[in-house]
């Protein structure tokens, strides 16, 4: 266990989540605050010419908020976050089940072991866990704190209301031991989800993406400059396509929803094996090309892209695994991944049926 507690351990600002696993097993949270260059509400600092970038490990430097409420309403998401975290722990405390807790920022290597990974926070925990798990563990999702919608209308002219988006996540604080019971007897079965697969220069990249990947250069004001075509394990292929973009996105039926939709794509099924990728914003295509901008990639099929940018990179399940990639590199992306077995919510099962 950490040697901190909990409410040593956050502070009354920011988002928390942690992971319980079990048996033998472990809980990871995490605090996430606002990005650099915003402040709690997501609003743009005043630029500073004079500021200096902080030190590695200098303490953070004070929130700037003009809003009390934002202040008062990110203490109150805090503290549901600790009551949902203090929960799951004595739920588990009142049954059969061995568990200790990792911070997530520790977690390097990947999860052996266990019988059942138990995410606490939102998507983008559920999603971290996944990078370090095989096919054979399941990973249930617990949405700490999600959206009310009557709150976010109410306060839409003061700041974003919205919270966790957990549409992974099959449990909450109400229902969670329900969930966990009927996991742990049997009578709730995971569903098995696809991953992304890429292989640098014919050389597999150790994570598989469970939402979406994206190809680009890391300047998101710079042009991607790449080739790409798709192409058949029996060798059939489409013709080239020489791209000036702004990157690669390719989706899996679970990603859909995400960013791919907000582009433009479509919702997938969440049990089917195909890719949906997209072209972020193509500079001038020819007309020839265009139907080849977005779409899908069948199972035994393979995206193929040549990069052409002295600096690029590959980005999983958002920007917390990178890859960095260079002038000639190639990139093969299929669905060719190890499955993740996620106890899905019940419109997600409803979906895929």
């Amino acid at each position: 266990m950490p040697t901190k507690t909990d409410e040593e351990r956050v502070p009354n600002f920011g988002y928390a989540g942690f992971r319980l696993d079990a048996p033998d097993a472990s809980v990871a949270w995490n605090l996430q605050r606002g990005r650099s260059g915003q402040n709690a509400t997501g609003d743009a600092l005043p630029h500073n010419p004079t500021a200096q970038t902080p030190r590695r490990g200098a303490p953070p430097p004070p929130l700037r908020v003009s809003n009390p409420k934002v202040l008062n309403y990110l203490d109150d998401r805090c503290r549901v976050h600790k009551e949902t975290i203090n929960l799951c722990k004595s739920v588990l405390q009142r049954k059969s089940i061995d568990w200790i807790s990792v911070q997530r920022n520790d977690m390097s290597n990947p999860i052996h072991d266990v019988d059942l990974v138990i995410s606490v926070g939102g998507d983008g925990t559920l999603l971290r866990a996944s990078h370090f798990l095989n096919s054979s563990i399941p990973v249930l999702g617990v949405n700490s704190d999600p959206t009310c919608p009557d709150e976010v209308d109410e306060l839409t002219d003061e700041f974003d209301a919205r919270r966790s988006t957990g549409h992974l996540c099959a449990a909450t604080a109400a229902n969670f031991e329900q969930i966990l019971d009927a996991t742990l007897d049997g009578s709730r079965q995971p569903s098995e989800l696809s991953r992304i697969s890429v292989k640098l220069n014919g050389l597999q990249l150790p994570t598989y993406a469970l939402n979406d990947i994206l190809v680009s250069h890391p300047c998101p004001a710079s042009v991607s400059r790449f080739s790409f075509r798709k192409r058949s394990n029996t060798g059939e292929s489409s013709h080239l396509i020489n791209c000036r973009s702004s990157g690669l996105r390719v989706a899996t039926p679970a990603g859909s929803t995400a960013a791919m939709l907000s582009a433009g794509g479509f919702v997938m099924p969440i049990s089917s094996h195909e890719l949906q990728y997209m072209i972020r914003e193509p500079i001038s295509p020819r007309d020839a090309d265009k139907p080849l901008l977005h779409g899908l990639v069948k199972q035994g099929q393979h995206i193929l892209v040549v990069w052409y940018n002295e600096e690029g990179a590959v980005y999983f399940d958002g920007s917390h695994v990178m890859h960095s990639i260079q002038h000639g590199d190639t990139l093969e992306i299929s669905s060719d991944a190890p499955i993740l077995k996620v106890i899905l919510p019940e419109n997600l099962l409803k979906q895929g049926s």
